[in-house]
């Protein structure tokens, strides 16, 4: 078996192979031309093949050097990644990534809380729709909506979640006042125009269904891809939204939206806002305090 060459010599020979020039290889790494020369013969010397082609004015990788520049670079790339992933571990500072809406209408009024229980936790909230891939971000924990059945992840359910319709209270006693969901007809009706939730999530036709309301058309309206977007409308006083439990919470409970009928919808079982975090993190104290704490909120305001 043939020996490895030792770090040092890989390292020259990568930013010589990466820059095509000795020179240029010798002054990113702070040594002489001469220095990255003999490295690079002494290395060739070793492996027993010629690495570079060389000519007067320029350097070129042969077959064999153009071979072992791709193994080295990646090697170098995955050993970088390796190293920030262990300065992690040491760090204050925790990765969450989550949508837009989640952040803004539940995770955001509700840190104030996790600071005064976590002061020694530096909370990075990457906001985001996209879902986060954990091998190559520096995301430690993620809160997705979806069905939970994410492969070599832990997954902890934070919500049941109802859906109902929500409106400003001045629609409640306005020219056309909400009294029966038939009075919807003379409202604008909002809508999530998000399909990655799928034809089993709850929306207008199947609520007016269920409320017998048949003389309301469930396609007019408007339509917007975010929730944040949604409740701001139905605050604004532009329509009736359908809500659901996690996220309009806080607004039912400041007034800023009512519900103008009884009637919910139980979302799907299979659909949920869940935390999430790799099973070679989930026990790391800065994820797991991040965990209890947003599962602790959910108990505690499920209870309420």
């Amino acid at each position: 078996m043939q020996r490895m060459p030792g770090l040092p010599a890989l390292r020259v020979f990568e930013a010589a192979a990466r820059r095509l020039s000795f020179s240029r290889a010798a002054e990113e790494l702070g040594v002489t031309p001469a220095a990255v020369s003999n490295q690079i013969r002494t290395l060739e010397d070793q492996m027993r093949v010629q690495l570079f082609w060389r000519t007067s004015r320029t350097v070129r990788l042969t077959g064999p050097g153009e071979i072992l520049f791709v193994g080295v670079a990646e090697a170098f790339a995955t050993l970088g990644r390796t190293f920030e992933r262990i300065g992690a571990t040491a760090s204050t500072t925790l990765g969450v990534s989550m949508s837009a809406s989640f952040a803004a209408k539940w995770l955001v009024p509700r840190l104030d809380g996790f600071r005064q229980l976590h002061p020694g936790i530096d909370l990075r909230i990457d906001v985001s729709d996209q879902v986060v891939d954990f091998a190559t971000s520096d995301t430690q924990v993620a809160v997705r909506f979806g069905k939970g059945n994410y492969p070599n992840l832990r997954s902890d359910r934070l919500f049941d979640e109802f859906v109902f319709p929500v409106c400003s209270p001045s629609l409640l006693n306005g020219p056309h006042p909400l009294r029966t969901p038939s009075d919807l007809r003379h409202h604008t009706l909002i809508h999530l125009d998000w399909q990655a939730r799928g034809e089993t999530w709850p929306d207008w036709r199947m609520w007016l269904l269920a409320a017998g309301a048949k003389d309301v058309d469930p396609s007019h309206g408007i339509r917007l891809s975010l929730f944040s977007l949604i409740s701001q409308a139905a605050i604004a006083g532009q329509g009736v939204a359908l809500g659901n439990t996690s996220l309009v919470g806080d607004d039912l409970a400041a007034g800023r939206l009512v519900k103008p009928f009884d009637l919910s919808l139980k979302a799907p079982a299979e659909f949920a806002y869940y935390v999430v975090s790799p099973l070679a993190l989930a026990d790391r104290p800065l994820v797991a305090a991040f965990r209890e704490w947003v599962l602790g909120q959910s108990r505690g305001e499920a209870a309420a």
